[in-house]
């Protein structure tokens, strides 16, 4: 599926919704991405076509919009919506707070909305074998969980080695549950046995990362990319991870697989960081496709 996507290689994002933070795909080759700084959330069709508004910038009560992950079982998209302005982003409304809230894949009708304890910032999603929805919490050494059906997250997990920007988040082959550390630089486990959190263990990379972000479950490992510039792909072997790097983009963000493809969000967030680039724009910014790797 997706082949005409994949074909085209490259979705040019329109000027309304800068700095993506997260991408998400379904089987179709469908793809939703958000925005950091402007909010909302764009649907690409397979075709590859100009983006549409899944919803609009500000509209159900969202402000900067992070993680997206699609959950096709249930029909739910599943977006982090936030208040940033503490670090710099203002965002499309006044909404306070860190936000999980669900839509219908199809029809883009609101679902569930359900606020993270303060201070809180909801980055990105994974989601477990019942149906329950993780979250990295990117403000607190937090992860959050959201059983099926409740109205209210719980911690899940809490450790002080976590306080490094907890960002990406995926399960792993082995059924425990991984995530990195944006300003850190860190991989961890956390291990799970029957819904329960254990022990949570460092990992120790076969090279230093620069902001890791998206992590996506892949074969025996991970993909995930590195705001420094770099998708990789991830073997976690005991409580050590090589760290390959598969290609080199403008600033990734975001990683998810669509068919036969790997789509990349160049989000570029030195833009909004970096001394000597802070004011200035990009020429643009995209979603790239690259093949998935090969063994």
């Amino acid at each position: 599926m997706a082949t005409s996507a994949v074909a085209a290689g490259v979705v040019a994002l329109p000027e309304g919704s800068p700095f993506p933070e997260s991408v998400a795909a379904i089987a179709d080759g469908t793809l939703f991405v958000s925005s950091i700084t402007n909010g909302g959330v764009l649907r690409v069709a397979p075709d590859g076509s100009t983006p549409t508004p899944f919803f609009k910038p500000g509209e159900h009560d969202t402000r900067s919009t992070f993680g997206v992950l699609a959950d096709e079982k249930t029909g739910t998209l599943w977006v982090a919506s936030n208040d940033a302005s503490a670090i710099g982003l203002k965002g499309p409304s006044a909404v306070e707070g860190a936000w999980l809230r669900s839509f219908d894949l199809k029809s883009g009708a609101p679902k569930v909305s359900v606020r993270l304890p303060a201070p809180a910032i909801a980055n990105d999603f994974a989601i477990g074998e019942d149906g329950s929805v993780y979250v990295t919490n990117t403000a607190g050494p937090q992860i959050y969980r959201l059983k099926p059906d409740a109205n209210e997250v719980e911690v899940f997990v809490q450790d002080d080695r976590l306080k490094g920007g907890l960002d990406g988040i995926a399960f792993g082959e082995d059924g425990n549950l991984y995530v990195n550390t944006y300003v850190a630089g860190e991989m961890f486990r956390v291990d799970v046995k029957m819904g329960v959190a254990g022990k949570v263990t460092k990992l120790n990379t076969s090279r230093p990362l620069t902001h890791p972000d998206g992590l996506k479950p892949f074969k025996d490992g991970f993909l995930m990319v590195e705001g420094g510039g770099t998708l990789d792909r991830v073997t976690v072997t005991g409580d050590e991870a090589r760290i390959d790097t598969v290609k080199t983009f403008a600033g990734p963000t975001g990683v998810t697989i669509a068919g036969d493809a790997v789509w990349v969000a160049e989000g570029q967030l030195s833009y909004l960081s970096d001394p000597d680039k802070k004011g200035k724009t990009p020429d643009g910014f995209r979603l790239i496709a690259t093949p998935l790797p090969k063994d």
